[in-house]
């Protein structure tokens, strides 16, 4: 299988300040428009609680994620400190590695 190379075309192609310009006018235009929406303080704790509810369905594999996080941001604040930095585990090792075997073993845990 041969891999084709996609050119930009449309929004993507333009200048960055040309699309900045642009969704400015769009988003002016839906509020004028009475079609942009701003969550209410309910809304938006109605929708976090949802959120929530989403991770604690798999509390297990939501550990995993946050262990493996941990064990990154650790092995990076010990390398700028300046400390002896001993090999740290690796995917095939690691049964907290998150790899997309892992992801894959539980589907829907990313959210939506």
């Amino acid at each position: 299988m041969t891999l084709m190379t996609i050119a930009a075309r449309g929004f993507a192609a333009m200048d960055p300040q040309r699309q900045r310009e642009l969704a400015r006018k769009g988003g002016r235009m839906a509020h004028e428009k009475g079609a942009a929406h701003r969550f209410t303080t309910e809304e938006a704790s109605a929708a976090g609680r949802k959120g929530g509810q989403r991770v604690a369905q798999n509390r297990e594999y939501m550990a995993m994620i946050g262990r493996r996080g941990g064990q990154k941001s650790g092995a990076r604040r010990q390398q700028q400190v300046g400390a002896v930095n001993l090999p740290g585990p690796t995917a095939e090792r690691d049964p907290l590695a998150v790899t997309p075997a892992a992801v894959a073993a539980h589907p829907g845990q990313v959210a939506e």
